[in-house]
């Protein structure tokens, strides 16, 4: 596998027009409109129209994270507004951990007009019909442009999620330059959606609708779902002239030991799509996980480097093989749950193990995750990138969706 270090971002890129992002989502969700590339062609569908399109018998990979109102919004006495964005449990832990906590968390934050928060905490009374909520949050520590805030509430008794809920806002991407609005609480979340842990969407699956789904299931389209906790990272550009001084932001993982069986069964004998670049990062840390369990290397939990791939020599084992290691491990242990968190980047140069398919919306130019898609289909990532452009393609997380086939 050649690794993308030399890679420059300047040369997966591409010119975004500001009318071309969707600023805000269809009335109907699976009425947007899906690009199909499969053996080099282009086609154009609507979503609803998934179920027909998929192979029969396919195995379909969902994120069931859920987003959290991550971010809060504070009013001085002064009239000065302060916006705090979560990012991550201050302890390092897992996040759903810190969701739980009672009476008080530290965290990681971004935080809007910080020049202005110099004189002690923030308090403020958020009014919610499930009971009004006192919310203080103390500013510890800077480290460049992020901020350790302490959180302290009323009622202590009520989790930190609970506080979120009633007095955060939907985190919608900073490149919608708007406010949360009361519909976002629905729409900027799957259908599906169950582990609370996401400060962004996996946006791929935002097109999903029960009535979809049903589809799928008639057409004997199985579904398992995964867990990745999206970071606010995945809106990180890269700045770097060359990817190898890029540091790639790094994801929760959680994966039950049925769905890694499921995943041994179906690598191999069907099609597996992966909803999602959270997904495909997810399916692609697990075949690494598997390979250091081969080479002795690996521990009970995920973990996955950025470069881990890309810094070995000889031919890796099967999909099938790292799965299946995944999986005896986990039974060995007696365990139901794989955690852990991956750090890994694929870009051209990396070699896709797992899944067959990808469903994904249109990305932002420069970004790592227009690098995933270069790297699951190749140059033709362009060719496609055109094509939307040109056929009034809606872009980014609220815009429309693609079916991108892997050629074999």
């Amino acid at each position: 596998m050649s690794s993308p270090r030399d890679l420059r971002i300047a040369d997966h890129t591409y010119v975004l027009p500001p009318e071309r992002i969707a600023l805000r989502p269809l009335a109907e969700r699976d009425a947007s409109r899906l690009l199909v590339y499969r053996d080099g062609s282009i086609s154009d569908r609507v979503f609803r129209e998934l179920p027909e399109v998929l192979p029969e018998g396919a195995l379909l990979v969902v994120n069931d994270t859920r987003v959290v109102n991550a971010r809060l919004r504070f009013v001085k006495d002064t009239g000065a507004r302060i916006e705090v964005f979560c990012l991550e449990p201050a302890d390092g832990g897992p996040v759903e951990e810190a969701f739980r906590q009672r009476g008080s968390s530290r965290w990681w934050c971004t935080v809007g007009n910080v020049k202005r928060w110099k004189d002690g905490p923030l308090g403020q009374l958020f009014p919610h019909p499930d009971g009004d909520v006192q919310l203080f949050a103390t500013l510890l520590e800077r480290r460049g442009l992020e901020n350790l805030v302490e959180f302290s509430w009323e009622p202590a008794e009520l989790s930190l999620a609970e506080i979120l809920h009633r007095a955060g806002v939907v985190p919608l991407p900073p490149y919608l330059h708007r406010d949360a609005e009361p519909s976002d609480e629905a729409s900027y979340q799957t259908v599906y959606a169950r582990e609370e842990g996401s400060v962004a969407a996996p946006t791929a699956g935002l097109h999903f609708t029960p009535q979809v789904l049903e589809a799928l299931d008639e057409r004997g389209i199985a579904r398992m779902q995964v867990t990745l906790h999206v970071g606010a990272g995945t809106f990180r550009p890269v700045q770097a002239e060359v990817m190898a001084d890029h540091e790639m932001h790094r994801e929760r993982i959680v994966v039950s030991r049925q769905a890694i069986a499921d995943l041994v069964d179906a690598v191999g004998t069907r099609p597996v799509v992966a909803v999602g670049t959270t997904s495909l990062r997810t399916l692609e840390s697990l075949y690494w996980h598997g390979v250091a369990l081969l080479e002795g290397r690996g521990g009970n939990d995920l973990s996955v480097e950025q470069w881990e791939p890309y810094d070995r020599t000889g031919d890796p084992p099967s999909a099938k093989e790292a799965l299946e290691a995944v999986l005896r491990t986990m039974e060995q242990a007696d365990r139901e749950v794989l955690t852990g968190s991956t750090g890994l980047i694929i870009a051209p140069g990396y070699t896709i193990r797992v899944a067959d398919a990808l469903i994904t919306n249109f990305h932002q130019p420069a970004s790592t995750l227009l690098l995933l898609v270069a790297a699951f289909i190749g140059g033709d990532w362009r060719r496609i990138y055109d094509h939307a452009l040109a056929n009034d393609y809606r872009f980014l997380s609220y815009g429309d969706s693609s079916l991108l086939f892997r050629s074999s």
